[in-house]
């Protein structure tokens, strides 16, 4: 590792980890789309990076919230989302292999997506929805999971449209992230794909994911919608920019 992709991958994390305190959300895609939009570090290696530190997040998170969730929700999701992780990550290797740039086009347009889901409030819906619904949505996130190592965007809009309480869809989520992420490192380790690289990352991003996080709470900003607009921006605007520096290497 060079002194540029340390601090990039280092600034990176910080912001995440802060924007993460203080709206509760977004870390794994901040650190995506800088790092992988930098190129500092290839997306295979970043994304197994992401699936850990978010293990480790979700492992603290959960920790007394498992009687909120929603099993037969959290089963459903699951159905969908195990066999999709498999998929999402399958993906990734073929493309990480012999189609880069269209692994980026794709990145660019998920982080374009990503950002555009911060301004979106779903409007909850009167009934559940079906069951069929749930693992559909399951499947989603796990394609995304598996790709990207970021099945929240797409798994968190369809939960905040249920009829649900929120503490109840924030801790049924944190259970499928548990899934999704254990599911996607151990699929990962049996390919052999904790490298020591993938180590040091994460050694380097632990304090720095308590820096961001004590930040964020500690000078959390005055309006959490403005620091939502402002990660929203910056998020558009790197997703742009990876979305057509690929259409130019591909044209």
């Amino acid at each position: 590792m060079d002194m540029l992709t340390i601090l990039v991958f280092c600034c990176a994390v910080v912001l995440g980890s802060y924007v993460q305190a203080a709206t509760g959300f977004a870390m794994g895609l901040v650190v995506l789309a800088i790092v992988a939009g930098s190129r500092s570090v290839d997306i295979v290696t970043i994304t197994v990076v992401i699936s850990l530190l978010a293990l480790l997040n979700v492992a603290f998170a959960l920790r007394g919230q498992t009687a909120h969730v929603e099993r037969r929700c959290w089963l459903l999701l699951c159905a969908g989302q195990l066999p999709a992780i498999w998929v999402g990550l399958t993906l990734l290797e073929i493309l990480a292999q012999g189609a880069v740039r269209l692994l980026e086009l794709i990145l660019g347009a998920f982080v374009i997506a990503g950002s555009l889901s911060m301004l979106l409030r779903p409007e909850a819906q009167r009934q559940l929805s079906p069951a069929w619904a749930w693992v559909a949505g399951g499947a989603a996130g796990g394609v995304l999971g598996g790709l990207f190592s970021a099945s929240g965007p797409v798994m968190g809009w369809f939960a905040y449209r249920q009829p649900l309480a929120a503490e109840a869809v924030r801790a049924t989520l944190l259970a499928c992230f548990a899934v999704t992420t254990t599911t996607r490192t151990a699929l990962v380790a049996v390919d052999g794909g904790l490298t020591r690289d993938v180590w040091a990352f994460v050694a380097l991003a632990v304090p720095l994911v308590l820096l961001g996080t004590w930040a964020g709470r500690r000078f959390r900003p005055q309006s959490d919608a403005g620091l939502r607009r402002s990660a929203f921006v910056l998020l558009l605007l790197i997703g742009l920019w990876i979305f057509f520096r690929s259409v130019r290497s591909l044209s």
